[in-house]
């Protein structure tokens, strides 16, 4: 009888340990997929970068468009677009922000990172 009670008192604490490093793991490492099922653009900050190549967004007239940011660097960042009053002041590794964009005028507006304005840089054209 001892020793059965032994095998269930080492199952039950294997499943207390391996549940608890589960448990554990996921709130560690919290992924940002609901972000690419959101309506809009997904903007990774990454080695310096917009997704890679700091893309051109495209917003229509009179139509907001959604940004979605999120910071997967190991060094803080910011999004700002001066002409369009939009600076989301730093964003730390793991953090996300979101903003939205619209301009009733056509024309090209620059987005960058203050931090990194030489590299992460890229353009926001309003067109019909």
């Amino acid at each position: 009888m001892g020793l059965n009670n032994n095998i269930i008192a080492i199952v039950a604490i294997s499943f207390i340990v391996v549940g608890s490093i589960w448990g554990i793991g996921n709130l560690i490492s919290q992924n940002n997929t609901h972000l690419s099922k959101t309506n809009g653009v997904l903007l990774l900050m990454k080695d310096n970068k917009f997704n890679v190549t700091n893309p051109d967004i495209i917003v229509k007239i009179n139509q907001p468009l959604k940004i979605n940011i999120a910071n997967q660097d190991f060094r803080k960042h910011d999004f700002i677009i001066d002409d369009l009053n939009i600076n989301t002041g730093y964003i730390s590794s793991g953090q996300e922000f979101t903003t939205v964009v619209a301009s009733n005028k056509m024309g090209v507006h620059t987005y960058y990172c203050s931090i990194h304005p030489d590299i992460m840089t890229g353009k926001i054209i309003v067109k019909n």
